[in-house]
């Protein structure tokens, strides 16, 4: 079922030369991904490298990107990304400009490309110093650590036209590769420990999945038929009202407790909440999007990746926008309030600058809605949804661990272990085996607080076999930009807000991957609505330019 390869690149050369050297090279002029710097701590006990990022929240300071390597060399700072720009901004006009967009993620960043290549004069506002929002990469080592966002498919329509559109097709690479090593699944519960072949793991996830998702006698397909339009079918609301923990009450007797377990870990997984606080139609949801099948998730979700990672496809975004000559930008410029005057709207920074436009286009998380002030207020369903927010407070931390037989390992460790999911995904130039885990909600851990906790998770997976050569994450229930991770809704939020948070608001339009009809969470999502917005937009100016014309 799961036939993934992916290639091994040779060693590398020491790492700290290689940090030292590219730090050098960063910093010439002309280079778009300068490393921020730190301290350095001496720490001889274990040979681990930690990279995250903490976010000042002052109103007069922006995003500081803070890396640390944690190893017998000792702490040092620093990230470096494709996905810096420098310099910070580029506005040589006073405005106004013809469109705002507020943000630089996927969907501002498809929004911002597709109105300059319409002519339009537009103004990208960003409050991190880096494209790419909730998805992201960061290059350490040569190698490329998606810090958010990871995975592509051919079958999410608009981010394959995009691939396609910049020629990347060869640019992915698969995740998985059961060529070699232990290439086995790694079950550990609190009743004990099995070894499974990747066959079985497949068996055993199909089999709990199906049981969980056949609420038609069809594993979903009647009741969500049309996966981009999942409330197609009336009934489908009802499935909103409930929890993964309703619905897993309603087949607990049909479960194995290896099934139980297995499939507990997969939905959390995917929402990185509780059980409780999972939406099982959002759950349908994703199930419909993937074909109705455990094989179908395996490859739209976790399976092709970009091979210098999310980064370097979110900067062809950029640079094309940038090429036309449309374009202004301020990055490090957090938002402080909008302000529609029915003729232009005003963006005020929370240092102080204005900004004005025919059209302002926002795509602020929902988990983040609510910390910018808007004139006139919000409509009071989008604002009890800012409010309420979505679930998601996902743990992504990445282990490079020695040993290589590991490259073909995948594992759960739930529900006693702060980290519960895993697999091999790469080798990185040092020849040492990338594992991804995740954690979620459920059982919380902010890995910069408790380095020891966090290093007993990722070993927890897998005891006696994850030897940390570095460790890197973000966190992203504390970055004040995003407050979570990928969308992931709550019971009752999608049934009765969905329609609210894609209406306009004025001159104000809302693009967001969160509130997306098809991939809604991901990139795919989020392009959706970044060229949603960008046509709504452009179609209404050229026709009051048409207007102005005949006057």
């Amino acid at each position: 079922m799961r036939d993934r390869i992916h290639q091994v690149n040779g060693a590398s050369a020491d790492l700290l030369g290689q940090w030292s050297s590219r730090w050098a090279s960063g910093l010439k002029p002309g280079r778009c991904w300068p490393i921020k710097t730190g301290a350095l701590v001496l720490r001889e006990d274990i040979s681990v490298v930690l990279h995250f990022i903490s976010l000042l929240t002052s109103s007069n300071r922006t995003q500081n990107d803070i890396s640390r390597r944690f190893s017998e060399t000792g702490l040092v700072q620093g990230v470096p990304s494709i996905g810096v720009i420098s310099p910070p901004s580029n506005i040589s006009r006073v405005g106004p400009w013809d469109i705002i967009v507020v943000g630089s993620g996927y969907a501002g960043l498809t929004a911002t490309r597709d109105l300059c290549l319409a002519g339009h004069k537009v103004l990208l506002v960003e409050a991190r110093d880096r494209i790419g929002g909730r998805s992201w990469s960061s290059n350490i080592g040569e190698y490329p650590f998606e810090m958010g966002g990871t995975w592509v498919h051919w079958g999410q329509p608009h981010v394959w036209r995009e691939i396609s559109r910049y020629q990347m097709r060869e640019e992915l690479e698969a995740s998985f590769d059961f060529s070699r090593g232990v290439n086995h699944f790694q079950l550990r519960t609190n009743e004990g420990e099995s070894i499974m072949s990747h066959d079985e793991e497949d068996i055993l996830l199909a089999a709990a999945l199906g049981k969980f998702v056949d609420v038609d006698g069809a594993m979903g397909r009647k009741i969500i038929p049309y996966a981009h339009d999942a409330f197609h079918v009336p009934e489908a609301r009802q499935y909103d009202t409930k929890s993964a923990a309703d619905r897993l009450k309603e087949i607990a007797t049909s479960l194995t407790p290896n099934e139980r377990t297995a499939l507990e870990s997969f939905v959390l997984l995917c929402s990185c909440g509780t059980l409780e606080t999972t939406s099982f139609f959002e759950f349908l949801h994703w199930w419909a999007l993937c074909g109705y099948s455990y094989e179908g998730c395996m490859d739209a979700l976790i399976s092709y990746k970009f091979k210098g990672g999310q980064s370097s496809f979110a900067i062809r975004f950029f640079k094309e926008a940038l090429a036309t000559g449309n374009l202004s930008y301020s990055f490090n410029s957090p938002v402080q309030s909008v302000s529609d005057q029915g003729g232009k709207v005003t963006l005020t920074t929370r240092d102080g600058h204005q900004y004005t436009g025919s059209r302002l286009v926002s795509t602020i998380p929902l988990n983040v809605l609510n910390t910018v002030s808007f004139s006139p207020p919000l409509d009071f369903q989008r604002a009890s949804a800012a409010n309420t927010g979505h679930v998601n407070q996902c743990v992504k931390v990445h282990a490079e661990i020695s040993n290589k037989n590991m490259r073909s390992w995948t594992g759960i460790s739930y529900p006693f272990n702060k980290l519960t999911y895993a697999i091999g995904d790469g080798t990185t130039p040092a020849g040492n085996t990338h594992i991804v885990c995740f954690g979620g909600f459920h059982n919380h851990i902010q890995p910069q607080e408790d380095i020891n906790a966090t290093k007993k998770a990722v070993q927890s997976m897998a005891p006696g076999n994850m030897d940390i050569k570095r460790l890197v994450f973000h966190n992203w229930s504390k970055d004040e930009f995003a407050k979570g991770a990928w969308f992931f809704s709550p019971p009752n939020l999608l049934s009765t807000s969905l329609d609210a948070l894609r209406s306009r608001h004025g001159n104000v339009l809302f693009a967001n991957s969160d509130w997306a009809v098809g991939w809604r969470s991901f990139i795919d999502g989020a392009i959706e609505e970044g060229t949603r917005a960008a046509f709504t937009v452009t179609e209404e100016l050229r026709g009051s330019s048409t207007s102005r014309s005949r006057l």
